[in-house]
C-alpha cells in the first residue's frame, strides 16, 4: 500500500534533531567610550556560559516560538518552517529527496498532509528516475490522499521522528547546545533587534545570537561548516492549533493497511 511505504520511508529518514547555532549580521561598532550595553538587557556583560544559560532559560520558559530555516545533513538540505508550543505544533518540512509535507500535532494526535505526488513516489524522487512507476491502484489511492491530513498511528515507526518536528522541548534542547570552549562573538542586529553572539570553539562548535533587548531569547542559529541556518521568532506569541475536521482527515486507526 502506498501509505505504509511512504510512512516507512519517513521513518527511515535521518532527520536532524540535535541542531546548532546562528548567523550574524554585522553592526557598526560604537566609537569613543560609549557603553555598548547601554539600554540593553545586560546579558552582553555576562560570561559566554552565562549568556548561553540565559538564552536557554528564556527559550524554555516561552509559551510558543516560530522556527524557520535550513539544515544540511548527509548531503541533503532540509527546509523547516514550524510554529511550536507545549500543546503541539504545525508547519512544513521539505527536501529534494522527500518533497514537501505538512505536519500538525494536537496533543498526541499527529497528522501529515502532502500532495498526490508525494504519496505515489515513496523514494521521494518522482518522475524520471523513479525505480518503479506507481501502479494504477497506488495512483488512485494517492489521489484520495491528495491534500488530506493522514493521521499517523502512534505505534507506527515514523511517529516518534515526525512528532519530534512538532515538539518544542525536543527541538530547542537539540538546537541550543554549543560544543567546545565557549566565547563571545560580535554584536549584531537581527530583524532590527540588537544581539550578542556566543559560540563554541570560535564557531567550529556552533554559534548562537541572543537578544540584547527585552527577554534574552535566542534569535538565530548557524551550524558549523555552512550546514544550515535557522531563525527563531515570535517568542511567546500564541497561534491557532486544532485538529482537522473529519472531512479533511484520513484515519487508519492504530494499524496501517498491509502492503
Amino acid at each position: 500500500m502506498t501509505l505504509s511505504r511512504s510512512l516507512a520511508r519517513l521513518g527511515r529518514t535521518a532527520f536532524p534533531v540535535a541542531l546548532c547555532v546562528g548567523m550574524t549580521v554585522a553592526l557598526t561598532a560604537c566609537g569613543g567610550d560609549e557603553d555598548p550595553d547601554a539600554g540593553t538587557n545586560g546579558v552582553g556583560k555576562l560570561s559566554p556560559a552565562g549568556i548561553e544559560k540565559k538564552a536557554k532559560t528564556a527559550a524554555r520558559g516561552a509559551d510558543a516560538v516560530r522556527l524557520a530555516g535550513t539544515v544540511v545533513t548527509d548531503g541533503q538540505t532540509y527546509k523547516l518552517s514550524m510554529s511550536l508550543k507545549e500543546a503541539g505544533g504545525t508547519g512544513s518540512v521539505s527536501s529534494e529527496a522527500l518533497g514537501t509535507f505538512e505536519l500538525l500535532r494536537v496533543g498526541d494526535e499527529l497528522f501529515l498532509k502532502a500532495d498526490a505526488e508525494f504519496w505515489t513516489h515513496p523514494d521521494g524522487k518522482g518522475g524520471e528516475g523513479t525505480s518503479t512507476p506507481p501502479s494504477e491502484a497506488d495512483s488512485e489511492a494517492a489521489d484520495k490522499l491528495d491534500d488530506k491530513y493522514v493521521k499517523v498511528p502512534e505505534d507506527d515507526p515514523s511517529y516518534d521522528q515526525l512528532r519530534g518536528f512538532t515538539d518544542k522541548t525536543v527541538l530547542l534542547d537539540g538546537l541550543l547546545g554549543l560544543h567546545g570552549k565557549l566565547g563571545k562573538g560580535d554584536r549584531s542586529e537581527i530583524g532590527g533587534i540588537r544581539t550578542i553572539e556566543v559560540n563554541g570553539s570560535d564557531g567550529a562548535g556552533g554559534s548562537l545570537n541572543v537578544s540584547l533587548e527585552g527577554t534574552p531569547y535566542p534569535l538565530q542559529l548557524a551550524r558549523a561548516g555552512g550546514a544550515g541556518t535557522l531563525t527563531l521568532s515570535d517568542w511567546g506569541k500564541d497561534f491557532p492549533l486544532k485538529a482537522p475536521s473529519k472531512g479533511e482527515t484520513v484515519d487508519y486507526g492504530s494499524t496501517l493497511p498491509s502492503s
